[in-house]
């Protein structure tokens, strides 16, 4: 849940991947503090450099506001169990913590409208609540 609604993963994990370049997402819901709910994260493999202002535009077209991922992180693979499931553990554990996480990581800034990269200081004015959700 976020913002009162109820938010499915494989909905938003299916928008994602429908965009060009994108292999392959995994959309889990994060904490952040201060905050009711959890809001989504895609973690996502593409071939190549995306173009994140176009894939801000796709979600925009298919996915309500509530729905849509805050918190992007561009990995090189996913990691799956033996039986080929994608594993959501590590991407819960590392949420959008930069210095846990060694892969790009971007957030969809509400004022500036556009992703940009998660560095200390915007990660702490956001678990803060400088930063508005």
């Amino acid at each position: 849940r976020w913002k009162g609604e109820n938010v499915s993963t494989l909905e938003v994990s299916e928008a994602v991947s429908a965009f060009p370049g994108v292999i392959e997402a995994n959309v889990n819901g994060v904490a952040v503090p201060g905050t009711e709910g959890r809001v989504a994260m895609a973690a996502l493999s593409a071939a190549g450099d995306l173009d994140l202002a176009a894939l801000r535009a796709h979600l925009s077209n298919r996915l309500p506001p509530y729905a849509r991922p805050l918190f992007l992180r561009l990995c090189q693979g996913m990691d799956v169990t033996a039986t080929f499931k994608q594993t959501k553990g590590s991407l819960v554990r590392e949420a959008f913590d930069p210095s846990a996480v060694n892969d790009p990581l971007y957030f969809d800034h509400p004022v500036e409208q556009r992703f940009v990269p998660v560095d200390d200081r915007l990660y702490s004015d956001i678990r803060h609540g400088r930063v508005r959700l």
